[in-house]
């Protein structure tokens, strides 16, 4: 059943929540999270275990050494009728707490962006890429990942297109499937 539905120019867009999502950090990121938690699998693969540190800033210290991170970020966790992740932390000490870190290697900021210098304006740009990677991650964790089905008069679905990721209005859905109607009604092609 579509959670959401809307009308646009005689079609209907039917909006679902994406339940076989990918997760994004099985995409090209170019931070890496190192997570421990007690029930939930977060973050990237790694072979790191939580009884190999005494607590965060041992972790982090091992990043640093380990890594040569040009950024490092700590990941925070918000436990409560569902899961949110942010790096700046939750304002409830009994729901929340530290997950661990996503950090981003120097060497591999080099090679993203094929520099020998570092420069602060890029350094903040790639603060800022870790924090939108850690809001995307955070989408797919709370479930805010859709999907959309474009179906004419006579109830045919006519185009589907998943992975749109935080709310309808902002994920770029409804822009898209609008597009795709305008597109059909133009050219009477369901495909582009």
């Amino acid at each position: 059943m579509p959670i959401e539905t809307e009308e646009y120019k005689g079609y209907k867009i039917e909006i679902r929540q994406d339940e076989y999502a990918e997760s994004p950090r099985e995409w090209d990121n170019i931070g890496k999270m190192i997570c421990f938690h007690g029930r939930y699998d977060l973050g990237d693969k790694h072979e790191l275990s939580s009884s190999d540190f005494s607590g965060w800033e041992e972790l982090e210290e091992f990043i640093y050494k380990e890594y040569n991170p040009l950024i490092v970020l700590p990941l925070y966790l918000y436990d409560h009728s569902g899961i949110t992740m942010n790096t700046t932390g939750f304002h409830c000490r009994w729901d929340s707490s530290q997950v661990g870190f996503i950090y981003v290697s120097k060497e591999n900021v080099k090679k993203e962006w094929n520099v020998k210098k570092i420069s602060p304006k890029l350094k903040e740009k790639v603060k800022k890429l870790l924090i939108s990677e850690v809001k995307t991650y955070d989408y797919y964790i709370r479930g805010n990942v859709y999907w959309y089905s474009i179906v004419d008069e006579n109830e045919n679905t006519l185009d589907t297109l998943s992975g749109f990721f935080g709310d309808n209005e902002n994920s770029g859905l409804l822009e898209d499937a609008k597009n795709m109607i305008d597109h059909i009604i133009t050219t009477g092609n369901y495909q582009i």
